[in-house]
């Protein structure tokens, strides 16, 4: 190492610095002991600078919403959780700080503190201030790995008031500290660690001028890190809220999973009751890909599958997932017809038959995964696809060989559901739109808007025929339709396909929307760009849009993803005083007209029971006028999918207990609830 060699300006030949000649004395021993697959400075590769992360913070973390807020978290976490794939890192800490900050601790091996040669810096600052730098583009860091080592500590670091890192490496603790991406002072030695210890410590504060909140929800957090602790058995996660909330109580939560996703399959069918009481596991590397498979049927009629790579869950799918729909079929399929359940008259079994009721997780990690479409949430490794069909093909097979009993249940349950489907399929042909040569197909009871253009047009969903009739009276005729619906929708969470296309009021859904559900849903064949589910503000009214938000998630997700589903909000309220009115949406917004104008005994106050008790003109001011009204639009949080599911089950399945549970844990966060 030369004496030109600096470190942010600093030199060797300095003597009246003792603590930079120490620091470039330790780099200069740390670069010597490189070897073949080790993790050290020059593996850190740089591709591009760090400029335009503050500028378009969306490009880098997709929104600086709550969703966004969370996700610095996960990419801190994802590097440490990268440790551990490669076999270094056995324990990871997450802690929410007072004061919103995040600390994410790890006993890996701890980031390069070695001079980078392309960069003249030590690894640690390339890696927090260099975007698209980091030890996972082929420089030997990482076999696998699940985001891209640096870009996700260089976009945290740009999106941060401040963040310090601490390193703890060859027995002295390394330290830098940035403030909004800019290197504060050059990186220094705190001191002497213990003997052996290893790790990086990562501190940052999320910027409020980025963000829209800056304030970390423990129960977010949870959920993805429990998901990272299944995937990566023997892991242990911890949690710490070290905040104390109003009664002086602080939070800590610890995920750890010898059975790693063999748990997760069993934490998922916790709240339905399993077909068979094994967990199937299938294990095995192929081509250079490791997969990992375990599934459970259980009663039900709902598909949950979910596939990961390297430890991200890829909501589109993509070859993993093909793979494995193929391999479940083929041998399944094959089973019954060797051992005769499925007789030769009868046709396969489709994958849809198979996979009804099934829970299942597809695990591979693979060196270069190759993604596919805009939000790259999809596998396009061919060799992906074939090494899941094969192991997955062959376990599959001698588990069924061996275990009869439980591969007979598969077969059968999976015939029940094709013999639904034959039905459901009579009944799915009334539902699809006609063309205009055979007539039109819109139900009856459609209030239908005159404007064609879908991204002008608006649907409102509403309960009962009084309600209805108000609503038809008080629309837009040009942009709002109206569907009234007769009383509670069937419950599809325990509902077969055939009973689901067989409700009327199912029905009148299906073909108002036209798009179709299930395998023949079309978004592009949406008639409206807003579906707005408008019931009464009380108890049942909430069951209602629970019964409706159950049946648009399980078979149009898809109009939830793409911010099509909305919520209106109807008041709570009318007060009356002189001959003018105003309406309250909230107890705390009554409260809040009622100190503005006076809390007179003339004051007329009206609870709202139900929307049927609004005339036109008031469902119109209050509910329905794009000018005034307030809608929520209903959000789908992909990081979290599998806690969303879950939640639908627990609160419309068949177990009572879950949903006794679920209801008395949150019963503190319902407002304005009628009894």
């Amino acid at each position: 190492m030369s004496d030109e060699l600096n470190v942010n300006g600093m030199t060797a030949a300095d003597e009246n610095d003792e603590e930079a000649r120490k620091i470039l004395e330790n780099l200069q021993q740390i670069e010597s002991q490189h070897v073949e697959g080790e993790y050290n400075a020059d593996q850190i590769q740089i591709l591009e600078g760090l400029e335009a992360v503050r500028k378009r913070p969306g490009m880098y973390i997709g929104t600086t919403s709550l969703r966004g807020l969370h996700h610095l978290v996960y990419e801190i976490v994802d590097n440490s959780v990268d440790e551990a794939l490669a076999g270094f890192c056995k324990n990871i800490e997450v802690h929410i700080n007072p004061g919103n900050s995040i600390t994410v601790i790890d006993d890996g091996r701890g980031i390069p503190v070695g001079i980078n040669h392309k960069a003249g810096l030590p690894a640690v600052e390339v890696v927090f201030t260099v975007l698209h730098a980091g030890g996972k583009f082929g420089g030997g860091g990482y076999k696998v790995s699940g985001g891209l080592h640096g870009v996700g500590a260089s976009v945290v670091n740009a999106l941060s008031v401040w963040l310090e890192v601490d390193i703890y490496h060859d027995g002295e603790v390394y330290n830098q500290r940035y403030e909004r991406g800019k290197v504060c002072y050059p990186l220094k030695v705190l001191g002497k660690c213990e003997e052996g210890k290893t790790g990086t410590r990562v501190t940052f504060q999320p910027d409020p001028q980025i963000f829209e909140d800056t304030v970390f929800e423990f129960d977010t957090l949870k959920n993805r890190l429990r998901e990272m602790a299944f995937l990566t058995k023997g892991l242990r996660i911890d949690l710490f809220d070290d905040r104390e909330d109003d009664e002086g109580n602080k939070k800590h939560q610890t995920f750890h999973y010898e059975g790693g996703i063999k748990e997760f399959v069993a934490y998922l069918n916790d709240n339905k009751t399993p077909l068979y009481e094994k967990i199937l596991y299938f294990e095995g590397k192929k081509d250079n890909v490791y997969v990992e498979v375990a599934m459970q049927h259980n009663d039900g009629f709902n598909e949950m599958l979910y596939g990961f790579v390297n430890n991200i869950n890829t909501p589109e799918g993509g070859t993993h997932v093909e793979g494995f729909k193929r391999a479940i079929t083929k041998t399944i399929n094959d089973y019954g017809r060797s051992n005769k359940i499925l007789k030769d008259n009868e046709p396969n079994l489709s994958g849809d038959d198979i996979r009804e009721g099934l829970t299942a997780i597809i695990s591979v990690k693979i060196e270069d995964p190759q993604f596919e479409g805009q939000t790259k949430q999809k596998l396009g490794n061919s060799v992906a696809s074939s090494a899941v069909s094969g192991i997955v093909g062959e376990q599959l097979t001698y588990f069924l060989e061996q275990n009869p009993a439980v591969a007979k249940m598969i077969v059968e349950k999976s015939v029940l559901a094709q013999r639904a489907r034959d039905a459901a399929r009579k009944a799915r042909e009334a539902t699809r739109r006609k063309s205009p040569l055979e007539g039109a197909s819109l139900p009856g009871k459609l209030a239908d808007c005159s404007d064609k253009n879908p991204e002008n047009c608006e649907i409102y969903i509403v309960e009962g025929d009084s309600a209805g009739g108000s609503a038809k009276s008080a629309r837009s005729r040009a942009t709002q339709a109206i569907l009234p619906l007769r009383g509670k929708i069937l419950n599809v969470e325990k509902a077969r396909l055939d009973k689901i296309y067989d409700n009327a009021e199912i029905k009148a859904m299906i073909t108002a929307f036209g798009t179709g559900i299930h395998e023949d849903f079309d978004i592009t064949k949406l008639r409206y760009h807003k579906i707005i589910i408008m019931t009464d503000a009380d108890v049942d009214g909430a069951h209602i849009a629970t019964l409706m938000l159950t049946f648009l998630y399980r078979f149009m997700p898809e109009l939830i993803r793409q911010g099509y589903v909305y919520l209106a909000q109807p008041p709570l309220y009318k007060l009356e005083k002189n001959k003018k009115t105003w309406y309250a949406y909230s107890d705390e917004e009554l409260n809040q007209i009622l100190t503005e104008v006076g809390r007179d005994q003339n004051n007329k106050i009206q609870r709202y029971k139900g929307l049927g008790e609004m005339d036109a003109d008031q469902l119109w001011d209050t509910t329905m006028d794009p000018e005034k009204r307030i809608l929520l639009r209903v959000n789908m949080d992909e990081d979290a999918e599998s806690e969303l599911d879950m939640t639908f089950t627990t609160l419309m399945g068949d177990k009572v207990e879950p949903r006794r549970e679920f209801i008395e844990a949150n019963a503190k966060y319902v407002q304005n609830l009628d009894i």
